[in-house]
Formats: structure tokens, C-alpha cells, sequence
């Protein structure tokens, strides 16, 4: 990983470009995305993401109903190239999440990870990328309604996941197709990382039972 400089030809200046996957998805304008669920059957199946001529850009095969029995999900380019590996660590109580770079292999270290802030209730989501520099961001909002802030430190939005307006009819689409939107100078590869991520962890919300909060997947 390293920390390159991207120059904004619209504002005249610079802005720090960081890869944590692949430079190949630093971007110097808004990069908006078209992300599809490619199965409706199961929460957590596979996901497509398309550019705005309609090209695929990243994809996640669908992982089906054992993916929580895995607890491993490969994200890939078009060509099926594995771009990053993200992983459950367990037990935890705050359903952390590990991001490897590539086919994930026995003994690597992971290059981030996120977890929730908070073990009850809706939170938001702290990333931690292990590059030396300590560099975190912050994932608030509420991604089962596809409505959610990723930013910095120091509160710059690099990334936002909203619902799809169909710009023909002006109608909001279903939640399983919605926009990632990257920000320049931040990778497009790790942003849909931590889509994939907050998929599984969204399907790990506390289920009520009477008064108590239950949390289907944490071990002690």
C-alpha cells in the first residue's frame, strides 16, 4: 500500500490519493456506481457493479445461504481477477470484519478491518487500515435503507452509498440496486470492500425478542 498525490483539475490543486487495493480504482472526478444484488433469494448473495456506459467494474459471486458457515467473500474485477478477501474474525462481539488483499492465504495479515462502534442497536462502523499511517474512517448511517456516509477523520466524505433514482421515470428503485458514489482519490476496490462487508454485518443486526436484544452470530 502507499499514499500517492492525484491532482483535481477542476479545483487546481491536490488531494492525497489512497490505495489500500488497487491504484487502478483511484479516481479524479466523482465515480458513481450501479451495485445489483445478482440473487434475491438469500441476504448476502452476489453483488455486480457497473459504470455509467453500463460496463461491469467489480463483482462478488453469489455466495448463497452458507456464507456465514465460510465466513470468507472474494471480491473480484470483471475478468474474475480476486482483488481483495474479506473475512470474519471470530469470536468477536462487535462483528469485526478482515480485509486481505487478493486470494486471502493461511498466515497473511489483513490490510483493514471494521467493526461496529457498538454491540447494541444501529451504530456506526469504524475502519482501521494497517498501513503505518493509523489512517481511519468512519461508515454512519443505515445501509438496509442503502443510506450511508463513509469519511475520514477529519469528516471529508470519500464515499457514499445512497438509493438509485431511475433519472427516465424519476422512480426510486428497490433496495437490492443502489449507488455507490467514490469521491476522488480514494479507492473504488476497498469502498466496495466495505459494501460487501456491511452487507453481512447489516445481516447481523440484533434481533428483538420481548425486551432483550439478541445478536444472531456473535460468539463468546
Amino acid at each position: 500500500m502507499e499514499l500517492v498525490e492525484e491532482t483535481n483539475p477542476k479545483e487546481g490543486k491536490k488531494m492525497g490519493g489512497r490505495i489500500v487495493v488497487d491504484k487502478a480504482y483511484l479516481y479524479e472526478e466523482d465515480k458513481p456506481l450501479t451495485v445489483c444484488k445478482t440473487s434475491l433469494f438469500y441476504t448476502g448473495d452476489g453483488f455486480a457493479a457497473y459504470d455509467c456506459n453500463g460496463d461491469i467494474t467489480f463483482r462478488v459471486d453469489s455466495y448463497g445461504p452458507d456464507t456465514r458457515d465460510n465466513d470468507e467473500i472474494v471480491l473480484m474485477d470483471a475478468t474474475g481477477k480476486c482483488l481483495l478477501t474479506v473475512k470474519r474474525k471470530r469470536p468477536t462481539l462487535h462483528q469485526r470484519w478482515e480485509g486481505f488483499l487478493g486470494e486471502r492465504s493461511d498466515g497473511q495479515k489483513p490490510i483493514f478491518s471494521v467493526r461496529r462502534s457498538s454491540i447494541i442497536g444501529r451504530c456506526t462502523m469504524e475502519i482501521d487500515v494497517y498501513d503505518g499511517t493509523g489512517e481511519e474512517y468512519i461508515i454512519d448511517g443505515d445501509f438496509s435503507q442503502r443510506s450511508c456516509l463513509i469519511y475520514d477523520t477529519e469528516k471529508r466524505t470519500v464515499a457514499e452509498i445512497k438509493r438509485k433514482v431511475d433519472a427516465s421515470t424519476n422512480v426510486m428503485l428497490g433496495r437490492d440496486v443502489f449507488t455507490l458514489e467514490i469521491k476522488p482519490g480514494f479507492d473504488g476496490a476497498f469502498a466496495m470492500g466495505l459494501v460487501v462487508v456491511l452487507d453481512q454485518i447489516n445481516g447481523d443486526d440484533p434481533v428483538e425478542i420481548g425486551d432483550e436484544q439478541v445478536h444472531p452470530f456473535v460468539e463468546d
